[in-house]
């Protein structure tokens, strides 16, 4: 391969947007193995998943390394920088604007919610302008469900001195449309809310590229 189109030195030259997701994984992995360049296997780690870097994520350590040409190092190096993404967009997308829409909040809380396996539900406290003053995780389930601790949310929303909240949860299976069990639990806890004096705003249900809003769809 020419110097020019080795991946590190691309990158240097031409910057990170210039390369593949082949050439950028293959900078990650460093080396290949016998008989197989590190070009190839990056490409080979790509097809594992049909080429989405999502399913990549998906993966967890112990299967990485178990891949041949992996292995341990190799695997917590790229789990490194999956996270460190993730956490990028994270910080990027969790300005102090008013929240106007379910879209928003899609947007701030998919970077969180992407590629996930398991099912967690997030709260999204509010002050009285609606801007987002705390993002917290209250409780992870399985991949059919997780559970929605009324107590819990009211319990934070109180201590925090919120005006508001919104809640969010995932669906690892793809389709964002509430459960039975989602729409019983949604009104449950905007019943609470209204008993002590916090509003509601919405509560919105994420499939990695979808997403359903209650408040847009007045399901409450």
């Amino acid at each position: 391969m020419h110097i020019d189109e080795r991946p590190r030195e691309k990158l240097l030259a031409r910057g990170p947007s210039a390369l593949a997701d082949g050439e950028l994984l293959a900078i990650l992995l460093r080396t290949g193995r016998r008989g197989e360049s590190v070009l190839e296997l990056a490409q080979r780690l790509l097809s594992l998943t049909n080429g989405r870097l999502t399913g990549l994520f998906e993966c967890d350590a112990q299967y990485l390394a178990s891949l041949d040409g992996i292995g341990g190092p190799k695997a917590a190096t790229l789990l490194a920088a999956f996270e460190l993404g993730r956490r990028f967009m994270t910080e990027q997308s969790s300005g102090n604007e008013p929240i106007a829409d379910a879209s928003q909040v899609y947007s701030l809380m998919l970077p969180r919610l992407k590629g996930i396996k398991r099912e967690e539900c997030w709260i999204l406290l509010l002050d009285r302008k609606n801007c987002v003053t705390t993002v917290k995780c209250l409780t992870i389930g399985g991949r059919k469900g997780t559970i929605f601790d009324i107590p819990l949310i009211i319990k934070t929303a109180l201590e925090e001195a919120a005006s508001g909240i919104i809640l969010v949860h995932n669906h690892p299976g793809g389709d964002p449309r509430p459960s039975n069990a989602d729409i019983r639990e949604t009104r449950a806890l905007k019943d609470a809310c209204i008993t002590c004096g916090l509003s509601m705003i919405d509560h919105i249900v994420i499939a990695d590229e979808h997403f359903y809003s209650f408040s847009e769809e007045k399901m409450f």
